[in-house]
């Protein structure tokens, strides 16, 4: 199965209820001019950004915040770049949701350990 196969089967099992997800283009073309545009997030963002609503703390009982939410989507035998590790690594450690995920499952699990 493709890539891009597996990130649609994801972003449409995931992205309902409190979770929405989109695809997350990322690269650069040259405009009429053949100047470089660069579009997208930035060079090693996920294929798929959005976020999780997450009621909080018994303190804030009733509030609902959303939690940015990163997954980078691999077939099963795809490997993961530098950037797309630091990415990860940086939207986790901000208090993020993000991780790799190969399927359905994966992505599902991703999502259920994020709060």
């Amino acid at each position: 199965m493709s890539e891009q196969r597996i990130q649609q089967e994801i972003r449409l099992a995931v992205s309902h209820g409190s979770t929405r997800l989109f695809r997350n283009n990322t690269g650069t073309l040259r405009d009429q001019n053949g100047r470089p545009v660069q579009f997208g997030l930035c060079k090693g963002s996920a294929d798929l950004i959005g976020w999780k609503r997450v009621t909080i703390t018994p303190e804030m009982v009733g509030s609902t915040v959303a939690v940015f939410t990163s997954i980078e989507v691999k077939t099963p035998t795809g490997r993961i770049r530098p950037e797309q590790q630091q990415w990860l690594d940086a939207v986790q450690a901000a208090g993020g949701i993000a991780g790799v995920a190969r399927s359905v499952e994966d992505a599902q699990q991703i999502m259920a350990a994020g709060g």
